[in-house]
């Protein structure tokens, strides 16, 4: 009984290290249009978007937009580790139809590139699936119980979960000019245990989160 409790203290602990170790934050992905024109972010939100480009707007005079359907980044700096290719499609499905209910808020759907309207291009860089069962346990247990508390206050991503990059890309419809682009890392609160029941549903919180985040962008 002893050692199987090491042995599991161990297993935790090695768990903890390259949860501490790994990263995943989004890169400026070589195979985006906007790629070139990406910065170093310095606001307060550089660890969800670490590379942005932005110009000043008045997106007030802006009532209309086209989404374009979401693309899968195939470039070899994608973030996807072992994703499958279905799961992959199923998020930029899911992407797709939570951004379009975001914006729908804000924005009549056009597809007219007229003055007025803006054009949004979405990618998806990158994910990863929650490890099942582990990720859910590790809100609760000695070794992934307190990592997930501190990852919780400080907003970062918790032990085993999910994830998902992408770029956004913003042009005027009417002109083509680039008006903003960024790429982003989402997740699920640390804590937030209903995002750990479903291999994809951090992933899909985080997409959720992300909508809603470029909606606020765009008032």
């Amino acid at each position: 009984m002893k050692k199987s409790v090491v042995g599991i203290g161990a297993g935790l602990a090695a768990l903890l290290l390259l949860a501490g170790c790994a990263s995943t934050a989004p890169v400026k992905y070589s195979g985006l249009a906007s790629s070139s024109r990406l910065t170093a972010n310095a606001d307060d939100d550089h660890d969800r978007i670490p590379w942005r480009y932005s110009t000043p707007v008045d997106w007030k005079k802006y009532g209309q937009i086209i989404i374009e359907p979401v693309s899968i980044y195939p470039g070899s700096d994608g973030q996807f580790n072992d994703m499958d290719l279905a799961d992959r499609q199923h998020l930029a499905d899911y992407m797709q139809k939570k951004f379009t209910e975001a914006l729908s808020k804000r924005f009549q759907s056009t597809t007219t590139p007229a003055p007025g309207a803006l054009r949004v291009k979405l990618t998806l860089t990158g994910a990863d699936t929650t490890t099942q069962v582990a990720g859910t346990i590790t809100k609760f247990d000695l070794a992934g119980g307190p990592y997930n508390i501190v990852q919780s206050i400080r907003g970062g991503r918790g032990m085993l979960s999910g994830y998902v990059n992408y770029a956004v890309e913003i042009h005027d419809a009417a002109s083509n000019t680039l008006l903003l682009a960024y790429v982003a890392e989402q997740y699920p609160n640390a804590m937030n245990i209903g995002a750990t029941f479903g291999s994809l549903s951090a992933a899909e919180t985080g997409i959720d989160k992300g909508a809603e985040e470029l909606l606020k962008k765009l008032q």
